[in-house]
């Protein structure tokens, strides 16, 4: 499997600290190698058809899609923007 960073995500990593990036880099880690690895709490995301979130922190959460041979990655931030994400992707 392979990551693929949308702009939007790009922007969003860019704009966390330097401890959110280390933990959003280790919950990355952690989706290649087992998407349902118990710490990052792997759901779908509620109303929709193929988004996904994951944890980063209790407070922080990244959203995906997985497909065939790669995890789309379309947020992260605080948990908020999962609702915000799921009310735009009905």
């Amino acid at each position: 499997m392979r990551i693929v960073r949308t702009d939007t995500f790009k922007r969003d990593f860019q704009a966390l600290s330097a401890q959110l990036k280390r933990r959003t880099e280790q919950a990355l880690r952690f989706l290649l190698s087992d998407p349902h690895h118990p710490s990052l709490h792997t759901k779908r995301i509620r109303g929709t058809r193929n988004y996904w979130e994951a944890r980063v922190t209790r407070s922080h959460r990244l959203i995906f899609t997985m497909e065939a041979d790669a995890y789309t990655l379309y947020a992260v931030g605080p948990h908020d923007i999962v609702d915000r994400f799921a009310r735009g992707h009905r």
